[in-house]
């Protein structure tokens, strides 16, 4: 008799954490399944549901944040959980991905929240800023990877929001103004799989690995910080989650919980991979049995290969880059203003670039360091002030630290750079506008 059980990963993007846990749940003796693009399907017959390909279980590891639409991922998710099991529910992911959300749900117990202020009108939010000293966190209710997240001054106006996306104040939580750092702490079933420090890189005070943050292990994790960890997870309804603290003079804050937290950075800073531990709650919640020590050895790698059902097949449609001109209509948000500009896409830059009066414009900032640029001839290049901004190409968001210049005499006000384009395929003979000017 075959007692094992199949696992369905939901995921629509080439993903080393969605790889590692098919991997994971094939060692431990069940059936992975990609769920994606190429294969997946619904069928309502006679008020009678068929899910394409059959699986016992689904583990939830779509992506929300980057995306412009985050409600068709949800209604995706939501529609697979009226048929199968699923880890992290789609009512939990919204909450705990809009980290608005996350603090309201939690505003009323244990855990210890930074002060927060989300207001739509810009006058109201504007007012409230006083109260929060010489400087704030404003951050966009959805973000990812430490994008749509500013630390300003007291005298710098902001707007609700940031292109489409709401924003909100929150209070500095800064103990070590030397090096801004913080814990991630990954729950899964509600025990805790590892933690990790992660350290702010130089002219910066964001955390995140996607940042050039450095991490190390953390093998004693502070009583305070570990009991907090576990209460967020469980409160706010999550599976398996990245919860993210600082502590500040007076104990430790939680930060936001991520329900689709990469594992490179952990892995890197502790050597222990989540993934054998999701899959083993995905193998059990199915009514499949694992080997307890076998996940444990398993978790010492992390096996993001292609997994062997999947190898010979086509590669999910979403992995496959998508096209943009020479130039291209893009939306650039700032903490208070979107305009919408033609942008001119260089491979050849490695940085995207803004115009000094357009960066002003939708208040691009605050300069965070200075990036040297090739110029011409000169071979030393020149210093530039870099700047956080949020562009906007076709359906996808992208954050990224721009170099800021004077474009005033050039044809384009933006240059978007390899930090974006690494993720299209470049069509130079496709363009927006009617201008035949090169730059």
């Amino acid at each position: 008799m075959d007692d094992s059980v199949s696992v369905g990963v939901l995921s629509l993007h080439n993903s080393k954490e969605t790889k590692a846990i098919l991997n994971a749940v094939e060692a431990l003796g069940h059936s992975g399944v990609w769920l994606r693009e190429d294969n997946l399907c619904v069928d309502i017959a006679d008020n009678d549901s068929t899910l394409d390909p059959n699986v016992d279980v689904i583990a939830n590891r779509l992506l929300l944040s980057k995306t412009e639409q985050p409600a068709e991922l949800l209604g995706l998710a939501l529609s697979l959980s009226q048929l199968r099991p699923m880890l992290n529910r789609p009512r939990n992911v919204l909450t705990a991905f809009h980290k608005f959300a996350t603090a309201t749900t939690l505003a009323d117990g244990d855990v210890r929240l930074p002060d927060a202020t989300l207001a739509l009108d810009a006058d109201r939010l504007n007012a409230e800023k006083a109260k929060y000293g010489d400087e704030v966190v404003y951050k966009t209710a959805i973000g990812t990877h430490g994008g749509g997240t500013w630390k300003i001054g007291a005298d710098e106006r902001v707007n609700p929001r940031v292109g489409d996306r709401y924003a909100f104040l929150q209070e500095l939580v800064e103990r070590d103004s030397d090096r801004h750092r913080d814990l991630r702490v990954y729950v899964v079933d509600g025990d805790i799989v590892a933690t990790m420090r992660r350290y702010a890189p130089d002219n910066d005070w964001r955390t995140n690995v996607a940042l050039g943050g450095s991490v190390e292990g953390v093998d004693d994790v502070p009583e305070e910080a570990a009991e907090m960890a576990l209460t967020v997870a469980d409160t706010v309804g999550l599976d398996y989650a990245g919860v993210d603290l600082v502590e500040g003079e007076d104990g430790w804050y939680l930060l936001e919980v991520n329900p689709t937290a990469g594992f490179k950075g952990l892995f890197k800073a502790t050597g222990i991979s989540p993934a054998p531990y999701v899959a083993k709650l995905a193998i059990e919640t199915a009514g499949g049995e694992v080997d307890d020590g076998e996940v444990a050895e398993l978790a010492e790698t992390l096996d993001d290969s292609m997994p062997e059902a999947v190898a010979t097949e086509p590669q999910p449609a979403a992995e496959e880059s998508a096209t943009i001109g020479y130039t291209e209509d893009v939306l650039v948000s700032g903490t208070s203003g979107t305009e919408r500009v033609v942008a001119k896409s260089d491979t050849g830059a490695a940085r995207t670039s803004i115009d000094t009066r357009l960066a002003a414009q939708i208040g691009a900032g605050p300069i965070k360091s200075m990036t040297k640029v090739r110029s011409g001839s000169m071979k030393s290049g020149k210093a530039r002030p870099v700047v956080d901004i949020v562009v906007g190409v076709g359906g996808d968001r992208h954050t990224v630290a721009a170099s800021l210049e004077d474009r005033g005499h050039m044809d384009y006000p933006l240059l978007l750079g390899r930090d974006i384009l690494q993720e299209y395929q470049v069509d130079v003979k496709r363009r927006t506008d009617a201008a035949e000017g090169e730059e």
